[in-house]
Protein backbone atom coordinates (compact mmCIF):
# COMPACT_ATOMS: atom_id res chain seq x y z
CA UNK A 1 0.00 0.00 0.00
CA UNK A 2 1.22 3.05 -0.79
CA UNK A 3 1.62 5.92 2.04
CA UNK A 4 -1.07 8.17 -0.20
CA UNK A 5 -3.39 6.12 -0.03
CA UNK A 6 -5.94 8.09 1.21
CA UNK A 7 -5.12 11.73 -0.36
CA UNK A 8 -7.02 13.50 -2.65
CA UNK A 9 -3.78 13.82 -5.08
CA UNK A 10 -2.80 17.15 -5.63
CA UNK A 11 -5.71 19.09 -4.74
CA UNK A 12 -4.57 23.28 -4.94
CA UNK A 13 -4.73 24.96 -1.91
CA UNK A 14 -5.84 28.79 -1.70
CA UNK A 15 -2.92 31.09 -1.60
CA UNK A 16 -2.52 32.83 1.78
CA UNK A 17 -3.19 35.82 2.49
CA UNK A 18 -0.59 38.76 3.42
CA UNK A 19 -3.42 40.93 5.16
CA UNK A 20 -7.04 41.60 5.18
CA UNK A 21 -9.11 41.45 3.76
CA UNK A 22 -9.71 37.60 4.40
CA UNK A 23 -12.38 35.33 2.80
CA UNK A 24 -14.93 34.23 5.28
CA UNK A 25 -15.04 30.32 6.01
CA UNK A 26 -17.73 28.77 4.16
CA UNK A 27 -19.08 26.80 7.12
CA UNK A 28 -18.86 29.23 9.96
CA UNK A 29 -18.24 32.65 8.37
CA UNK A 30 -15.39 32.99 10.44
CA UNK A 31 -12.20 35.06 8.69
CA UNK A 32 -9.73 32.47 7.19
CA UNK A 33 -6.13 32.74 6.44
CA UNK A 34 -6.87 33.10 2.20
CA UNK A 35 -7.56 36.42 0.78
CA UNK A 36 -10.96 37.72 -0.05
CA UNK A 37 -10.51 37.34 -3.79
CA UNK A 38 -9.99 34.12 -3.86
CA UNK A 39 -12.77 32.16 -5.64
CA UNK A 40 -13.66 28.64 -4.68
CA UNK A 41 -14.20 27.14 -0.99
CA UNK A 42 -12.70 28.35 1.58
CA UNK A 43 -12.34 27.08 5.37
CA UNK A 44 -11.04 28.41 8.62
CA UNK A 45 -8.06 26.51 10.16
CA UNK A 46 -11.17 24.88 12.96
CA UNK A 47 -13.51 23.78 10.01
CA UNK A 48 -10.19 22.71 7.53
CA UNK A 49 -9.14 20.38 10.69
CA UNK A 50 -12.42 19.19 11.42
CA UNK A 51 -13.00 18.33 7.90
CA UNK A 52 -9.91 16.17 7.64
CA UNK A 53 -10.82 14.42 10.82
CA UNK A 54 -14.28 13.49 8.88
CA UNK A 55 -12.80 12.52 5.85
CA UNK A 56 -9.82 10.75 6.93
CA UNK A 57 -9.01 6.98 6.32
CA UNK A 58 -9.81 5.06 8.78
CA UNK A 59 -7.21 2.28 8.49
Amino acid sequence: MSEDYCTLGNVPKPPVAEGPPYAECVLCRKPTEYPESYKGITLCPVCEWQEAQRTACSG
